[in-house]
């Protein structure tokens, strides 16, 4: 079931992340500077890409203050970051599709070192399209239902009503998803009806997943997404490998 897949792949990144909760912070701040900047505008409710950038802040648990203090410091001039959104694709061990979304203020640094990645690990970085294609952008919303308190079918209700477009079962999480245009709408939906998330965001999500078998692949894949999601110009990494 590739949603069970996907999540698995989440719990592997929020254990990283979790572990590096200050440099995740800083990461998502990039993005609410990046959605600040390129629209002038600081009120999520009128900026789609500032909304989704503070669900996802408030997924990790980032606090209010921060994020307040974060839309203010781009609005203000004192900020002198200087941001550019920038994709990467290419392939990892056994033709795992992969695709890393970054952004940086020295584009020939972040692609020599993306390269690097792809090439020392047994893939190769491919040309802007390669794999993108097979991939759907959806918003992705994680609620937690370990202790089985949530009833499904009611948990279903309440999200179709939201707006979302489908929603998974799991193991001990319901996967949400909606298109991007109604990311903020289904989840401003979803906090109003008194749910919580482990992850809110739009993502890239691949129509399958492949089981990598031979050890050196999984080694080789594991290391590279790990050296990948630690850069600092990195915001998100994709890919289509069940690492679970």
């Amino acid at each position: 079931m590739a949603g069970h897949s996907k999540w698995h792949n989440i719990q592997r990144a929020k254990g990283v992340q979790d572990a590096r909760r200050a440099k995740v912070f800083t990461k998502i701040a990039r993005e609410m500077i990046v959605a600040v900047k390129e629209s002038g505008i600081g009120d999520p409710a009128n900026n789609s890409r500032l909304a989704a950038a503070v669900a996802k802040a408030k997924a990790a648990n980032m606090p209010n203050d921060n994020i307040k203090r974060t839309i203010e410091k781009a609005l203000g001039s004192g900020s002198g970051d200087n941001y550019e959104s920038v994709t990467y694709e290419g392939y990892g061990p056994a033709g795992v599709a992969v695709i890393v979304e970054a952004m940086t203020d020295n584009r020939k640094r972040i692609a020599a070192e993306m390269r690097h990645h792809f090439d020392k690990y047994g893939g190769n970085l491919g040309t802007t399209g390669c794999v993108s294609w097979s991939f759907a952008r959806k918003g992705v919303f994680i609620i937690d239902n370990e202790d089985g308190e949530l009833d499904e079918d009611k948990v279903l209700m309440d999200v179709l009503e939201a707006g979302a477009d489908d929603m998974e079962a799991g193991g001990s999480v319901f996967e949400i998803y909606t298109s991007p245009d109604d990311f903020t709408a289904v989840n401003d939906a979803l906090v109003e009806a008194g749910y919580s998330f482990l992850s809110a965001q739009i993502e890239m999500v691949p129509p399958s997943y492949i089981t990598l078998t031979e050890p050196d692949d999984i080694k080789n894949m594991t290391k590279m997404l790990e050296l990948m999601e630690d850069n600092d110009d990195v915001q998100n990494v994709w890919h289509n490998c069940d690492l679970s």
